[in-house]
């Protein structure tokens, strides 16, 4: 299949495959694109690309909505399993306003409170995963727990 040829595909069939895995998955855009480069990476073109081009989109968004699907069940059980976002606390935090404030928090500063209060990594284990060094990745942790504490005001776990 010749660039040219490709391209085609691409411009006819691109937006009606977004709009088609969007049916099934939350990336529809990666879905699509993960196609075309399959399609491109084809040493022998398909009979019929754009019929091949919608059963691998359909095929892929599958997969991604079942990752979806099982990734927020992940999140929701092992967010629920921190108790400092889900026991009653005598100054009445309340879940929402805890998630409310990690959500607000700098990227950065989140990714390293999440690795370190429920994956209970190490902080060299967080600076491996996140490429950082170890005093940046505590650096990170203390920043990130501090703003939780002035915006919640209340005291975080410091394991």
């Amino acid at each position: 299949m010749t660039a040219r040829q490709l391209a085609e595909l691409i411009d006819r069939h691109s937006p009606v495959l977004v709009l088609f895995a969007r049916q099934r998955c939350d990336t529809p855009e990666d879905v699509v694109q993960e196609a075309f480069c399959a399609l491109a990476a084809l040493h022998t073109p398909p009979v019929d690309p754009a019929a091949w081009l919608f059963r691998t989109v359909r095929n892929r968004s599958l997969d991604a909505g079942k990752a979806d699907r099982r990734r927020k069940r992940r999140e929701a059980a092992v967010g629920g399993s921190a108790a400092w976002f889900v026991e009653p606390r005598a100054s009445g935090l309340e879940q929402a306003e805890a998630v409310a404030a990690l959500q607000a928090l700098p990227d950065d500063l989140r990714e390293v409170i999440v690795l370190r209060l429920w994956s209970d990594l190490t902080l060299e284990q967080i600076a491996a995963a996140v490429g950082c060094s170890v005093s940046t990745a505590f650096r990170r942790y203390e920043s990130g727990l501090a703003l939780l504490r002035q915006t919640l005001g209340e005291s975080c776990p410091k394991s």
